[in-house]
């Protein structure tokens, strides 16, 4: 395992009681030996390493043999490298976030569109054609990406209603949410965990990783851009390769609201961060050419972060993006709250239907020691993909919306607490412009976005 923060935290103690492994056999690679209380107390060896470019084999090559497992949980560690490692070595292989090197993301010399999800996406499956029948490697297997796809193929088969076949390929998934009409899909999710104390200054307060989010938060913006969109944002480009899924925007995510729904926090503004999914899903339920597509769905993340993060957000646009000194994951110091996690399908034919997770704080730690409501979200989808994987250990790179989510759905639920689907008459125009005059375009309800700058 590379990386021991929150998720990792998480995860260990599920793997230990779900797959049949010894603990004595587990390694955790992370920069230092800080924070591996929970690996300490359940026997896991760690060893302390920085992984740069000219070191990665040394450090991790005794580690590998064919039939073994990397579970990599790290930041501004190359995926793709880790990847080749991996496919050499015969070893299987998941991630919850494509990472560049450390540097790349903030790198002001490379053109905004190789700083985007869009572009590591395809770096990554580039080598699908490559390694077809080698390890299975499963890309991007977290909460968002990762089960948030999932979810979306039960939402359709929910709106599609009773006695609907099961879509057998992407073909037919796509054609089924051209069929119901999907024009908008939202990630949207709301976490209201809080604790005692609150932020202080200089500081960056989360429910999961400070870097992996600071990082995401600070790329373009990216959302899958759909076929009944009427207006291109002025300060939007489109990618001129690859799957052409998705456009940026010459804006940080950090600096972009959104209006979204959640059932229990209704109504709110969230960050327009990128994501991996707002370009996957995009891309699997796209029908006809890319370039000049039949149908496809705007898809996009909302994200409404804990309170204190966003009060760190608005204190880090406020020192120009230099992110603070001090880093805080909050856990065991949570009080109350919980994150409403779910993916939000509109259209003029369905209306809006969220179907999600709503995980309490309380909940998480009855199901699993060491996680908050964030961590246990994204830790029980990864322990789902690593037995996926095990049982299906020869079917190269794959992509969360590539897995059958009739098969890791069951595994993953009984960590989610509430899993609900709702309906909803709600739209992002609904109780706009009665305060003050807007711009709005009442013959298109499920326009996405007026975007909102901090």
């Amino acid at each position: 395992m590379l990386g021991f923060g929150s998720v990792g935290q998480a995860l260990l103690p599920l793997m230990l009681r779900h797959l049949d492994l010894d603990a004595a056999r587990i390694t955790i690679v992370k920069p230092s030996a800080k924070g591996t209380e929970t690996a300490q107390r359940l026997g896991v060896r760690l060893l302390s390493a920085t992984l740069r470019r000219d070191n990665l084999r040394a450090v991790l090559g005794p580690l590998l043999a064919e039939g073994d497992f990397l579970v990599n949980l790290s930041v501004e560690v190359s995926s793709v490298e880790l990847m080749l490692l991996c496919r050499e070595r015969g070893v299987l292989y998941t991630d919850a976030c494509t990472e560049p090197w450390a540097g790349e993301y903030e790198d002001a010399g490379k053109p905004l569109s190789e700083r985007t999800n869009h572009h590591l996406r395809e770096q990554a499956l580039a080598l699908r054609r490559e390694g077809e029948g080698r390890a299975t490697a499963l890309i991007t297997m977290g909460a968002n990406p990762g089960l948030v796809s999932l979810l979306v193929k039960q939402a359709l088969l929910d709106l599609a209603g009773a006695g609907t076949p099961m879509p057998a390929d992407r073909t037919g998934w796509a054609a089924l949410a051209q069929r119901l009409d999907v024009q908008v899909i939202h990630i949207a999710e709301h976490d209201t965990q809080q604790r005692a104390r609150r932020k202080r200054p200089d500081e960056f307060v989360n429910t999961w990783s400070v870097g992996g989010f600071v990082s995401e938060a600070l790329q373009p913006a990216e959302l899958g851009w759909g076929t009944h969109e009427l207006h291109f944002p002025e300060d939007a480009e489109r990618h001129d390769s690859g799957c052409r899924a998705a456009i940026f925007l010459k804006r940080p995510g950090a600096a972009t609201r959104v209006r979204s729904w959640t059932p229990l926090g209704g109504p709110f503004h969230g960050f327009l961060v990128t994501h991996a999914e707002s370009i996957s899903i995009a891309d699997h339920l796209t029908v006809g050419d890319p370039r000049d597509p039949v149908y496809r769905p705007t898809v996009h993340y909302a994200y409404h972060p804990c309170d204190d993060a966003v009060l760190s957000l608005h204190e880090l646009a406020g020192r120009q993006w230099r992110v603070q000194q001090t880093h805080t994951v909050m856990r065991d110091d949570i009080e109350s709250g919980r994150d409403e996690l779910g993916v939000l399908l509109m259209g003029p034919s369905i209306g809006a239907y969220w179907y999600g997770s709503q995980l309490s704080i309380d909940e998480a730690r009855a199901l699993c020691p060491d996680n908050s409501a964030t961590s246990l979200q994204v830790a029980a989808p990864i322990l789902a993909g690593m037995a996926w994987a095990m049982r299906h250990p020869d079917r190269g790179i794959l992509e969360p919306d590539d897995l059958p989510h009739d098969e890791l759905l069951p595994l993953i639920h009984p960590y989610l607490g509430p899993v609900v689907g709702v309906r909803s008459d709600w739209t992002p125009l609904a109780g706009r412009g009665g305060r003050y005059p807007e711009r709005l375009d009442r013959d298109d309800p499920w326009q996405f976005l007026n975007f909102r700058v901090v």
